[in-house]
């Protein structure tokens, strides 16, 4: 295979390689390669800084001269080029320009005209490119598609892809050979899950080859049926294939127990068993405040949230910790009746924390963290771990509350998994951690209710949407649930001082339900779930409606209305909210299950003594609602331009696609 031209022998493939720096002055050396049509990598590149007017040339003249163009630094800048010592960088032409309409790269001092050392590029030079491959043969479940794209030498994009969803346990598969067989692995689909793939009807879905796999180690990739060993359709992946380097960060995963099962593209787990207990280790590619969490089934015949015995593992700015928890339903932790249910810690529901720490760290990005437990727990609540058959497992990733409670899960499996802890010999199928560089999700459009007519306000409930939706426009992390107002996710309210508004809640008003008892509240704290702070806490917030306090300063909600949801459609993946490019379209995928009874009515009349910024939330959940601005007059609004009425105002920023227990699947 022609891959040689840029694969080192010893080494990773670094794209097409152009040869050595031409040292003429100032120690100038490196080796250099062409990543794309637009950008060079520069490898072990050194120069002594002592250049005047010294910066990366570059132009279409035979050889390097005044004729030219800067080409900015490996940080996007035209400074002078200080001292290099043996520093790999990209460099990017700028204006969109491409190698092939330039001669040479030179490090070059415009104010003497002194070439301090350069690389030609040949005439008939081709840089790497995205190259366009075959089409999944069909054969069976309806597996079809256009034209793969080979992106770079680790990500393939396959366009119209379609899967009927029914094998019984079908990846995708990929190996060596001329033909798809069952020595093969798996490839992450395209949320990075290795579970059994779900049906796809003509998608543009890009898939990157796990740990340091490139398209230079495989023959073929398959949608292939490990339970039957059948393929149900292929595509050949050709030689040598003159595509860019993939630029993920591959960090090596370390594991010191002998057995290691990899979840998700993002964490793994690794065991072994010695007498009466069972030590673990969780080793995620999540952000620093992330929770990891896995544990064993409430089902004996599958995987299942409700009633699982979980461990959360984080590590905080001191030390990590591995928290027991017990899930009586799918929601936070809420008192009902006087009990805890929802997804509590096994010493607030009467339980034992069960596992003991052994070892944390976080290093690259990566959290791990070692525990271990008895295969037998003398805590009711726990699960055994079974040695003479399998375990039914789960697992979860996300991100932490302000409490440090496990808030809605960004990661987690929908279909079971089965582990058994028990070996002979050691299994293993875990591989390097891969990470891309962050990518900017476009948000869904926010929505501001500026009328000054509209004087009533129809709040209920409906799902929070995925990175799009609360999370990312908020910048909190979610319950799984928000509040809808008028027909939108979280509006940010404008009401006036003086006027009296109504809102109209159906939020649920039944205290017996962790999942959907919501009365409305407004205060000056923007997370909400008032209910769930301690008193000290609660006593620093100023509430202004929907809370009164009894004699004994117990807070009793005002503002209980039946439930109105706005649910998902049946067998619908929650996962996938995040392909619904706008609010409006997620919103008619939806559908109301509302109660017949009146709403509960809050009345407020906001004064002078109100904050500017106040917020709408859940009295029992935290981080449902979000911004009322509290404004003397809407002309002022209008004068400003700052808002249009009712505007769905496109805004973005950069949110990280990175894993951010356990509600409503």
């Amino acid at each position: 295979s022609s891959a040689a031209q840029g694969e080192d022998e010893d080494g990773p493939y670094r794209g097409k390689y152009l040869g050595k720096l031409n040292s003429y002055h100032h120690q100038v050396s490196g080796d250099v390669y062409a990543v794309n049509e637009f950008t060079f990598l520069i490898t072990g590149f050194n120069y002594d800084g002592n250049g005047a007017d010294t910066f990366f040339w570059s132009g279409a003249s035979n050889r390097p001269g005044p004729q030219g163009f800067i080409v900015p630094d490996e940080y996007g800048k035209t400074n002078i080029l200080d001292r290099y010592h043996n520093k790999d960088f990209t460099l990017t032409l700028p204006d969109r320009k491409k190698m092939t309409e330039i001669k040479w790269l030179a490090v070059y001092d415009l104010n003497n005209q002194n070439n301090f050392g350069d690389v030609y590029i040949p005439e008939d030079f081709e840089p790497p490119r995205t190259q366009t491959g075959g089409t999944f043969s069909k054969r069976s479940h309806n597996v079809s598609s256009s034209s793969i794209e080979i992106l770079d030498s680790k990500t393939i994009r396959i366009k119209e892809f379609t899967y009927d969803g029914r094998g019984k346990r079908t990846f995708f598969w990929t190996g060596v050979g001329a033909q798809p067989s069952s020595r093969g692995s798996k490839i992450p689909d395209e949320r990075g899950y290795l579970d059994p793939i779900r049906k796809y009807n003509k998608e543009v879905i890009e898939l990157e080859l796990p740990g340091d796999k490139t398209i230079f180690d495989i023959d073929w990739i398959s949608v292939y049926d490990v339970a039957d060993n059948e393929n149900y359709g292929h595509v050949l992946i050709a030689d040598g294939l003159n595509v860019p380097p993939s630029l993920v960060k591959i960090t090596p995963y370390e594991f010191s127990l002998p057995n290691c099962r990899q979840l998700h593209k993002d964490l793994q787990v690794s065991w072994e068993v010695f007498g009466p207990q069972i030590t673990f280790q969780l080793s995620g590619q999540v952000d620093q405040m992330d929770y990891m969490s896995f544990g064993f089934s409430g089902s004996d015949v599958s995987s299942q949230m409700i009633g699982a015995d979980v461990v959360v593992a984080y590590i905080d700015d001191i030390r990590g910790y591995t928290v027991d928890y017990n899930i009586t339903s799918l929601a936070p932790c809420v008192k009902v009746l006087g009990q805890y249910k929802g997804v509590c810690r096994d010493d607030v529901v009467g339980g034992l924390d069960s596992f003991q720490l052994n070892t944390y760290g976080r290093k690259n990005g990566i959290n791990t963290i070692s525990f271990r437990r008895t295969l037998k727990s003398s805590d009711d609540g726990d699960k055994e771990i079974f040695l003479d058959r399998s375990n039914y497992v789960v697992w979860a990733l996300g991100q932490l509350d302000s409490n440090n409670e496990p808030a809605f899960h960004t990661f987690y499996p929908k279909s079971d998994i089965i582990i058994d802890f028990n070996t002979t010999e050691p299994v293993n199928d875990c591989f390097s951690f891969t990470k891309r560089m962050e990518t900017q999700a476009q948000l869904w459009e926010r929505t501001r209710i500026t009328d000054a007519t509209v004087r009533t306000f129809n709040a209920y409930l409906g799902p929070s949407g995925g990175m799009r939706g609360y999370q990312g426009l908020t910048g909190h992390v979610s319950s799984g649930l928000a509040w809808y107002i008028n027909g939108y996710m979280i509006p940010e309210l404008y009401l006036k001082r003086g006027l009296t508004y109504t809102f109209q809640v159906r939020g649920g008003n039944n205290p017996h339900s962790p999942e959907h008892y919501h009365p409305l509240v407004i205060t000056d704290e923007p997370q909400g779930g008032f209910d769930r702070l301690s008193d000290a806490k609660q006593s620093e917030i100023r509430v202004l409606a929907g809370v009164e306090f009894t004699r004994r300063g117990q807070p009793k909600p005002t503002a209980a209305g039946p439930l109105c949801l706005s649910r998902y459609p049946d067998n619908y993946d929650r996962r996938l909210d995040d392909n619904f490019p706008t609010f409006k379209k997620f919103n008619r995928s939806l559908h109301n299950t509302c109660s017949s009874e009146p709403p509960a009515l809050l009345e407020i009349t906001p004064n002078i003594t109100w904050p500017d910024t106040v917020y709408y939330n859940s009295f029992t959940h935290g981080n449902m609602g979000w911004k009322i601005h509290i404004i003397d007059s809407y002309s002022n609004l209008r004068s400003s331009g700052a808002v249009r009425s009712r505007s769905a105002t496109w805004t973005t920023f950069s949110i990280v696609l990175a894993p951010t227990l356990l509600f409503l699947h």
